[in-house]
């Protein structure tokens, strides 16, 4: 019996010695597999329906996406349309019509691995069609002789000028963040500068859809949006993840 120890002793002692002979790996390589989604995400913007549910002079409707190009850059695009009336001192007119947006997003912040979270600042080029309507007018008297309790009431029959456009620039800041698997809530401020206009010869433009109001001796503009969208993964791109800095010794 005493032999059959002596054996399996020796057994063992050959298993061990071969496993400790071969090199212990100090800095074994990261085999995760860091692969991030890329795809189409759309969705619409918030504010406009809202706003057209309180207020009956305005009806206004932009759906909005992008699309990832790397790891930092997205295609940018809006599609809208938009219908409001404005009372003026001395006039009411409507405008209605529909705009375009497109443009690149960059976005500076750095997510965690599995996140796509975004702080961003983008550029759009914005080209919009629209119609005004001027539906009545007073006629401004100093004097005041024939009308002192209110100006003289002009033409109460509405007058339409059509085949009007204008083309802008927007600078954007936004976030987008996601609220659960696949579905993002997203705001934007955008400044938008006014560089090409076709209007009436008789009547100003004074509110163009997608650009908002048009001030007096300014070409500067100010939007805003509050988007909810669904991102469509349609394929996975690997990132190498960053190298942890080494610090030398000094």
């Amino acid at each position: 019996m005493f032999k059959y120890f002596i054996s399996l002793f020796l057994v063992l002692s050959f298993f061990d010695g071969h496993a400790q002979s071969k090199p212990i790996d100090l800095q074994p390589k990261d085999t995760a597999d860091y692969r991030q989604p890329y795809g189409l995400r759309v969705g619409v913007d918030l504010s406009r329906p809202v706003l057209s549910f309180f207020d009956e002079d305005y009806t206004g409707l932009e759906l909005v996406g992008d699309y990832r190009l790397n790891q930092k850059l997205y295609l940018g695009v809006e599609l809208g349309t938009e219908e409001k009336t404005q009372q003026e001192d001395l006039f009411n007119f409507t405008t209605s019509g529909s705009y375009l947006k497109l443009g690149i997003d960059f976005n500076t912040y750095e997510n965690w691995y599995g996140m796509n979270n975004s702080i961003y600042i983008g550029g759009r080029y914005a080209y919009s069609t629209f119609t005004q309507t001027l539906n009545n007018f007073q006629f401004f008297d100093s004097n005041r002789y024939f009308s002192p309790d209110d100006f003289v009431q002009g033409a109460t029959d509405p007058v339409e000028f059509d085949g009007l456009n204008a083309s802008w620039l927007e600078f954007i800041f936004g976030v987008k963040a996601e609220l659960f698997a696949n579905i993002y809530l997203g705001a934007s401020v955008r400044l938008g500068f006014l560089i090409t206009e076709k209007e009436a010869d008789n009547f100003p433009n004074l509110w163009i859809p997608g650009f908002n109001k048009v001030t007096d001796g300014s070409n500067f503009g100010v939007g805003y949006n509050y988007s909810i969208s669904y991102f469509i993964p349609l394929y996975k791109k690997a990132k190498k993840p960053k190298d942890p800095e080494v610090e030398s010794d000094n």
